[in-house]
C-alpha cells in the first residue's frame, strides 16, 4: 500500500507543481506584458479536483490525517482498537458515498453533453473523467484497509489494529519528526559540500 500511496503522491506533487507553474507564468505574462495564457483558472480547477481523492488516498494510507486521541487514550486497549477499526469503517463508507456522487455526477454530464462556462467551452466529460479516475483511488485503498482492519478485528488482534489503525504516540511524532529533521540536515550539509 505504501507504493500505492508514493505513487498517488507523486502524481499528486506533478499537478501541484504545473499547476503552481502555469499560475506564475499566466502572472508574469498579466503583470509585464499585458498577455494572458487564457484557461488557467479552468485548469488549475480541474488540477485540484483531479489532486484531492489522491490526497485524501495517500493521507488515508499513511495514517497521517488528523485525529484527536485525548479522550480515547483513556479508554482500555480493546476498545481503543475497537474504535480504530470503526474509522477505519468509517473512511470505507466515505469513500464510497464519495465515489457514488462522481459516478453520478460523469453519468449526468455525459447525459447532457454539459460543457465548461468557459471560454474553452470544454466539454465536461473529459475532465470528469479523469476526475473519476483519480476519486477511484480512495474507495480502492479504504476498502482494501477496511478488509486488513477486519482481519484482525475477527482475530482479536488488538495491538495490531492499534499498530497499523491507530493514531501515533506522541513519541513516535517525536521520533518520526527528528529523523526527518536529521534527513533535511544531512542534506543540507551534503548540498553545502564543495
Amino acid at each position: 500500500m505504501h507504493t500505492y500511496s508514493r505513487l498517488l503522491g507523486i502524481v499528486f506533487g506533478v499537478l501541484m507543481i504545473s499547476l503552481s507553474i502555469a499560475v506564475t507564468a499566466e502572472t508574469l505574462l498579466r503583470k509585464f506584458f499585458s498577455v494572458t495564457l487564457g484557461g488557467i483558472d479552468e485548469l488549475g480547477g480541474y488540477a485540484i479536483a483531479i489532486a484531492a481523492p489522491l490526497a485524501f488516498t495517500v493521507a488515508l494510507v499513511e495514517n497521517s490525517h488528523i485525529r484527536i486521541n485525548q479522550l480515547t487514550a483513556l479508554f482500555p486497549k480493546p476498545a481503543q482498537a475497537m474504535l480504530d477499526a470503526v474509522s477505519v469503517l468509517s473512511m470505507a463508507l466515505l469513500a464510497g458515498y464519495f465515489f457514488y456522487f462522481t459516478v453520478d455526477t460523469v453519468l449526468d454530464t455525459r447525459e447532457y453533453q454539459s460543457i465548461a462556462q468557459t471560454p474553452w467551452a470544454t466539454p465536461l466529460i473529459y475532465p470528469q473523467l479523469l476526475w473519476l479516475l483519480a476519486s477511484a483511488s480512495f474507495p480502492i485503498a479504504a476498502i482494501i484497509l477496511a478488509v486488513q482492519a477486519m482481519r484482525l478485528l475477527v482475530r482479536g488482534d488488538w495491538r495490531g489494529l492499534m499498530r497499523r489503525f491507530g493514531p501515533p504516540s506522541p513519541e513516535e511524532e517525536l521520533k518520526a519528526e527528528l529523523d526527518d529533521l536529521k534527513k533535511r540536515e544531512s542534506l543540507a550539509h551534503e548540498g553545502a559540500a564543495p
